[in-house]
């Protein structure tokens, strides 16, 4: 008998990877959707990343509705899952905080509940500024407890989509530590493409930033020479997703996915110039000043950057340990980021060439 997962966020970028390597290893995937009437293009989708699409299988519902709209008789199934994968979110920069507390931190609870009250492991997906205690600290987040923060000075901070990953994050441990219930957190980088293909949807944050770079938008290198912003493959996160779902040493745990010799971001902007055959920028400015600029009514638009993607920049270096140890147990390692970063950019340059206007950046889920 083939051991079942509920997968929210099936869709999006990393969901797409996560059911293909679910499948491909045996596992059968009910997917939380909107609408469950594209379940045939997923599946062609989850194919097509070396997946099983017959293992794929729509649920209809919305993790902005109460019980996520589920029926009764999707319930019934669900209620045999082994792990919750939990991966929907709304990702765009500038969400009001209205929005992104009905969508991001209601719908995490919503999920979060489900998971409880079948007695079934939740895997959450986080973000590697989770990891970062010093920043979450100057925000103004009490990780020690969370119930203190003063979270809408936490989102006029951060702006909407960081605020309410924050605090979904503390909200969902809360709720699961009181119901008893087991949960794991994995906190990935920024996502590059997949190593062998370079994969990736047009929405995601290392996507838009090259294609800004082929397009001559990056005109200096926000911050110093210490500052960079961390990558880990879709391949390599998913993997690290599926063996801490199942670990049972890993119940109540937190592990990051990130590639710790990522270089810093000017080397990582050289690296994708040189890709695209551009020049790259030389010149750093420091991030307060680039803040302070984008203030300027219409600039952020008109530079296409955003103040809220500059908080992900930081010189903060993370402790690995836990990473190292499952890679070690399970026996996988990150491929090579030089090859995966170049397969990315080409794949972005590709997708450029048939789509010359920019791409609008998607919902996440």
């Amino acid at each position: 008998m083939r051991v079942e997962c509920f997968v929210t966020g099936g869709s999006g970028f990393v969901g797409q990877h996560l059911l293909a390597h679910l499948t491909a290893t045996g596992y059968t995937a009910r997917v939380l959707m909107r609408q469950p009437e594209q379940i045939g293009r997923l599946r062609e989708q989850v194919a097509r990343l070396g997946g099983r699409a017959e293992f794929v299988h729509a649920v209809a519902g919305d993790i902005s509705q109460e019980g996520l709209g589920l029926g009764e008789a999707d319930r019934h199934c669900i209620s045999a899952a082994a792990v919750v994968f939990h991966l929907a979110a709304q990702f765009t920069w500038g969400l009001t905080t209205e929005r992104a507390r009905a969508v991001n931190v209601q719908g995490a609870l919503r999920v979060a509940s489900l998971a409880a009250g079948y007695g079934i492991r939740l895997l959450m997906v986080g973000g590697f500024m989770l990891q970062n205690l010093d920043h979450l600290a100057r925000i103004g987040v009490d990780t020690k407890r969370p119930e203190n923060t003063d979270w809408p000075a936490v989102y006029g901070r951060v702006g909407g989509y960081e605020g309410s990953k924050l605090e979904a994050h503390f909200a969902v441990i809360r709720h699961m530590q009181d119901a008893g219930a087991a949960y794991s957190i994995v906190h990935p980088a920024t996502v590059c493409g997949q190593s062998e293909s370079g994969h990736i949807l047009a929405g995601q944050p290392l996507a838009v930033l090259i294609r800004d770079l082929a397009l001559g938008r990056f005109k200096a290198i926000p911050g110093s020479a210490r500052h960079w912003l961390p990558l880990v493959s879709v391949d390599y996160l998913v993997k690290m997703i599926t063996c801490v779902a199942f670990d049972p040493s890993m119940a109540n745990q937190q592990v990051l996915a990130l590639y710790p010799h990522t270089p810093n971001l000017q080397g990582m902007l050289a690296q994708i110039a040189t890709t695209l055959a551009v020049r790259a920028p030389r010149r750093h400015v420091p991030i307060n000043v680039l803040k302070w600029i984008l203030a300027i009514p219409g600039l952020a638009a008109r530079l296409s950057i955003s103040p809220e993607s500059l908080n992900f920049i930081q010189t903060q270096r993370f402790d690995m340990r836990i990473a190292e140890q499952l890679e070690r147990k399970y026996q996988f390692t990150h491929p090579d980021m030089e090859q995966a970063l170049a397969r990315t950019v080409r794949y972005v340059i590709g997708y450029l060439a048939n789509n010359p206007a920019p791409a609008p950046r998607p919902v996440a889920n």
